[in-house]
């Protein structure tokens, strides 16, 4: 049997939703000419995948009322144009100032975010601040990670998914304003890429350590791009 009638029924409720701002179980079965029973399920389909949600209303007299709405995520369920308006700002700013006025108004993009996440992440151990990266990235898209190093002192920060992925394909530039980004947000330490998404890896890696003498050394003989030359 074919899942297309429900998928346009569960499509048609969230644009409703969307449209009205909020509205019964009744309200939307009577436009959608199905059952109220075959509209509840479909809600509570959407809502277990955090699609929808249902605070209870209990104005007025007589037994209280299911008022549905949509969540945040499911507003995000529509079509969103910012990465394709992004993709075109950054090609205007590019052939309009050049290459290098755009790798600057990046930089001052990054600065202002990495004084964002000290200010949030507060001073505390690193592994409390890596946490507490981890936990805001994720909040912006990103599906991120870190762990600690196996064969030496520090932590590994990954990223399996990127949220600017698509822009950074046309602007690496992004991705160095990345690793300056940890950079700054980690002032005590020492960090460098190991992995990159752009070369073929399926995740970014980025190695953070706490800063000693040694580490000032193999700073000093590190690439541009953060990877430590070897040899």
């Amino acid at each position: 049997m074919s899942s297309e009638p429900v998928t346009s029924t569960r499509e048609a409720a969230l644009t409703i939703l969307l449209r009205l701002g909020q509205a019964t179980a009744a309200t939307m079965a009577g436009r959608l000419r199905v059952s109220v029973q075959v509209m509840r399920r479909h809600l509570r389909s959407l809502e277990q995948e955090g699609l929808v949600e249902s605070p209870c209303n209990t104005t007025g007299p007589g037994r209280p009322s299911n008022l549905w709405r949509l969540t945040a995520r499911g507003r995000d369920h529509f079509p969103d144009g910012s990465e394709e308006f992004a993709r075109g700002l950054l090609h205007t700013v590019a052939n309009s100032l050049g290459p290098e006025q755009l790798q600057t108004l990046l930089g001052q993009q990054a600065a202002a975010q990495a004084r964002r996440y000290r200010r949030l992440l507060g001073d505390c151990p690193l592994e409390k601040r890596l946490q507490r990266l981890v936990e805001l990235r994720r909040r912006e898209g990103y599906v991120a990670d870190y762990q600690s190093c196996q064969d030496r002192p520090g932590w590994l920060l990954k990223a399996f998914h990127c949220s600017v992925a698509r822009l950074a394909e046309q602007f690496p530039v992004i991705c160095s304003q990345e690793l300056q980004l940890y950079r700054s947000v980690f002032p005590d330490c020492h960090v460098e890429r190991f992995h990159w998404i752009q070369e073929g890896g399926h995740y970014c890696g980025f190695r953070v350590q706490k800063t000693t003498t040694a580490d000032c050394f193999q700073s000093a003989a590190a690439s541009p791009d953060g990877r430590t030359r070897k040899g």
